[in-house]
């Protein structure tokens, strides 16, 4: 009997096995916090690969076979990342759309690189995972040094002589991005009035926020989540302060409006240009739209990560990693997100960010490009 085209993450490495194995079908796998306080992301991405894997089997499959998807949870946890990615390498599996925690994406990528697995990330910046000269791993959205350099402009056009603060949650992608936007914020003759730690998971930031306060602080970088970022907003109307809060990609889905409701306006964050607007994702917005499915976040980027995989595959007619990794590095590809080129490190050459406010009704748009 031919195996269902998806396979749920907990039926175990047995039955990815098998599936990985049968002739008639290419296993493919997406990992990333199918659970926990990242969930929404982990969403995002099952979606964006769910479909990406439903539109290729339509037309055909690839190589004249179906594609079989494998969903993996990590729970933004490294530990379990490393777990996943065994599992993965154990079954076989030759490409997977993963991670989304830069901390589940750099330990993960390397038991793909021991047990020959391809991997493309859909959205973790940390600049050291393309860093490490693996062979097997790219990302098809942009790095934390850029995000950070976008936002820090933004600032110094935007809060010159204003008091700023710089907030970490110690994760490899929130103190990574904070730091990033803290270096290029100092290269531009600012210095940030406060500079300070918590706990990812936190949920009392009074302490914080009273600092903020007593320091009369006009804009909060927050580098980290959603959840953590939301609360720092809403503490902070509780206090009475106006302070503009602004963050980076980890901002991008709705579940920060439910934290925060109507007080989130005015709420900044970078991301790549809206995917959803481009006319090479219009025909694939509808059909997700048609299934009741906002494509936000990265969603299209999870979308465009399996795009590039399947298109190397069809054009070098092998899914040898090592041989499509060559392909994809030395191509041109057209995606759901525009047409992407690579560099020796598996960094995309295209992607811009740009700045985006929250308003009160629970959407994000774009600033004014113009403004800095």
């Amino acid at each position: 009997m031919k195996t269902p085209m998806l396979i749920g993450f907990a039926l175990g490495a047995s039955i990815v096995l098998s599936t990985a194995t049968l002739a008639d079908e290419i296993t493919i796998a997406v990992a990333g916090p199918i659970t926990g306080g990242e969930s929404a992301f982990g969403r995002q991405m099952k979606n964006g690969a769910e479909m990406a894997v439903e539109q290729l089997n339509a037309s055909g499959g690839v190589l004249g076979k179906k594609l079989a998807l494998d969903i993996e949870d990590d729970a933004c946890d490294p530990k379990q990342a490393r777990s996943v990615a065994e599992k993965v390498a154990a079954a076989r599996i030759p490409f997977v759309a993963g991670h989304f925690c830069s901390s589940s994406s750099i330990p993960a990528s390397e038991a793909y690189a021991d047990g020959g697995v391809l991997q493309i990330t859909p959205a973790s910046t940390n600049p050291l995972f393309t860093e490490r000269k693996l062979w097997n791993v790219a990302r098809v959205c942009g790095r934390d040094d850029q995000q950070g350099q976008v936002a820090a402009q933004y600032i110094a056009k935007q809060f010159n002589g204003k008091n700023i603060a710089i907030l970490n949650d110690k994760t490899t992608y929130g103190k990574g991005l904070a730091d990033e936007t803290k270096k290029a914020l100092n290269k531009a003759g600012i210095i940030e009035k406060m500079y300070e730690s918590y706990n990812k998971g936190d949920k009392d930031f009074n302490a914080i926020v009273s600092r903020l306060k007593r320091d009369n602080i006009d804009l909060v970088y927050v580098g980290g989540y959603h959840q953590e970022a939301g609360l720092i907003l809403r503490q902070m109307r509780d206090q009475g302060l106006k302070t503009i809060l602004m963050s980076g990609d980890a901002l991008a889905d709705k579940e920060y409006a439910s934290i925060t409701g109507a007080a989130g306006a005015g709420t900044l964050f970078t991301f790549g240009p809206d995917p959803r607007k481009k006319t090479t994702a219009a025909a694939i917005v509808d059909k997700f739209r048609a299934k009741n499915i906002d494509p936000e976040g990265y969603t299209l980027y999870t979308y465009a990560a399996v795009q590039v995989w399947t298109q190397a595959v069809t054009k070098v007619g092998t899914i040898d990693p090592k041989k499509v990794m060559d392909t994809i590095k030395a191509g041109s590809w057209d995606t759901v997100i525009g047409t992407l080129q690579y560099d020796a490190k598996g960094d995309i050459k295209q992607l811009d960010y740009v700045v985006y406010r929250w308003d009160d009704k629970g959407g994000y748009s774009e600033t004014n490009p113009t403004a800095f």
